[in-house]
């Protein structure tokens, strides 16, 4: 199993970018994906996570109101549109994937998903 994160990068606060996360090797449509993110020093943090089954939504409150997440379940893909971006947001972004539906009180924990990425850094200074 393979999942493939890009799109970071480096941007000024207030711009925008978006992560794009495919997976393979196994299906998740019956499960979750989303993204997770660690700036140095810190714990690795919840940031958005749709659920397949029913296509609920989820955000951190540090991004909801700039961030969106979408996806498209036959292709095991994954997109987060990151707007408004502010230096807090700089961290490597992690794609994480799990196979079976989590409950909605889990989807925060990282230790919930089974699969993980690579990482991608995105980078907005002050």
């Amino acid at each position: 199993v393979q999942l493939q994160a890009y799109g970071g990068g480096l941007v000024q606060a207030g711009g925008s970018l978006r992560l794009s996360c495919t997976a393979s090797g196994r299906t998740f449509s019956s499960g979750a994906m989303g993204w997770f993110r660690q700036s140095p020093g810190k714990e690795r943090e919840f940031v958005s996570v749709i659920r397949w089954s029913g296509g609920s939504a989820y955000y951190a409150d540090s991004v909801k109101g700039r961030f969106t997440i979408s996806g498209n379940n036959a292709k095991n893909t994954v997109w987060l549109q990151m707007n408004s971006l502010k230096p807090e947001d700089t961290a490597v972004h992690y794609c994480a994937a799990r196979e079976s539906r989590p409950i909605s009180t889990a989807v925060t924990i990282a230790t919930m998903y089974n699969y993980w990425g690579q990482g991608t850094l995105v980078t907005s200074p002050g």
